[in-house]
């Protein structure tokens, strides 16, 4: 019978910073899932998702030694990791090349099967968004579950940028009362 390990988060963080690949198949273990999802929600393609996350997990693992715990907890600096490298992937040429050359077919079954709206209704937000303005709305999708930063959504929807960010701080203000 083999016991479980487990880390507290300083412990795994000393681990891999000693380069320990049992610590870093713990990280992998009990975060790919997570990181994939919220890649999945800005690039809904399985395959290059996946991809995405090997190049994730990498980026982690040479970069460890940056990870601050005073900043914000591991978890959540992984996170931003993950979701800027999907973010990156969206705004390289070769993807939106990609994008441009897909048959139709495919870009319609790929959309049914995966798309942000259902996967929003499966877990329950869709009903927690939909609470907010119409306004707030719109750009905690845009921000959030797109990927498009404040300075690209002031362009596509041609307000201030000052404007874009008080309205998502607000927006984020409204969802943490509903929430709580």
């Amino acid at each position: 019978m083999t016991t479980a390990i487990t880390y507290q988060e300083p412990e795994l963080v000393a681990r891999l910073r000693q380069k320990e690949e049992t610590a870093f198949r713990y990280l992998y273990d009990h975060y790919a899932a997570a990181l994939n999802g919220v890649i999945l929600q800005i690039i809904p393609d399985q395959a290059l998702a996946s991809d995405i996350l090997q190049e994730v997990f990498l980026n982690i693992w040479r970069r460890i030694e940056t990870y601050d715990s005073s900043k914000g907890r591991l978890f959540t600096w992984m996170l931003n990791i993950a979701r800027n490298a999907a973010i990156d992937m969206t705004r390289s040429k070769a993807y939106q090349n990609s994008q441009k050359n897909r048959e139709l077919d495919s870009n319609v079954d790929t959309n049914a099967d995966n798309s942000t709206i259902s996967q929003i209704d499966h877990i329950g937000l869709s009903k927690v968004i939909g609470q907010l303005k119409e306004e707030h709305r719109v750009l905690i999708d845009l921000a959030y579950l797109k990927g498009y930063t404040h300075d690209e959504i002031a362009t596509l929807l041609q307000i201030p940028l000052g404007t874009v960010k008080t309205r998502i701080r607000a927006a984020l203000l409204q969802l943490r009362k509903i929430v709580t």
